[in-house]
């Protein structure tokens, strides 16, 4: 791996630290090649820090290493992506991230579906939600939604409309995120399974 050290007149580069797991953005810091060396070495990452002027291995004090999964260089040598497994929050103030973010997986629109099925299911009245209506219904009807928009599914796949197979996709995958709710569960716990059998 070549890193241009000498790009900038401080011989440091800036280095992004990203979660292997969640792909959260948890940090940035900057290395020289000494940093870099000992970040190769020892596995953990370690930072020079600018206002002590000298090595910092995150975790030094604190004991929440960054365990190192990866490290990548960009595509003009100057900047590192590293991924890594940490052992505890990260930022300093005691939270996961430096931007006062929790550091849980996130499904994107599905994470923010998830949100909005849980807020109906505990503010809305049935007679002005679905979702709500549903789980008014109990178990036994939401698992019942499941399994019709499912056999819908299967049928849909045997057929040659593409609208319609993914409009009886999502239509599935909406009530299996209300059948998870309806069990105390979420996609973070399907997830879970999933990396398990990996």
């Amino acid at each position: 791996m070549e890193i241009d050290f000498k790009k900038n007149e401080d011989g440091l580069v800036p280095v992004v630290i990203q979660d292997d797991v969640t792909k959260n953005v948890l940090m940035l810091g900057y290395m020289n090649q000494e940093a870099f060396d000992k970040t190769h070495e020892t596995g953990k990452v370690t930072f020079f820090s600018r206002s002590k002027q000298r090595l910092w291995t995150k975790g030094e004090e604190s004991g929440n290493f960054l365990h190192v999964k990866d490290i990548k260089n960009d595509c003009d040598n100057d900047t590192l992506l590293i991924t890594v497994k940490p052992a505890g929050p990260t930022c300093h103030t005691g939270s996961d991230t430096c931007w006062g973010e929790e550091n849980t997986t996130n499904f994107g629109f599905l994470s923010k579906l998830e949100k909005v099925i849980a807020q109906r299911r505990n503010s809305a009245d049935g007679e002005t939600s679905y979702v709500a209506s549903l789980f008014e219904k109990g178990i036994n009807k939401i698992a019942q939604k499941v399994g019709e928009e499912a056999i819908e599914t299967v049928i849909e796949a045997k057929d040659n409309n593409d609208e319609l197979f993914l409009n009886e996709g999502a239509d599935l995958l909406f009530h299996y995120l209300i059948l998870l709710q309806a069990k105390g569960f979420t996609l973070k716990d399907i997830e879970s399974v999933l990396r398990e059998r990996h």
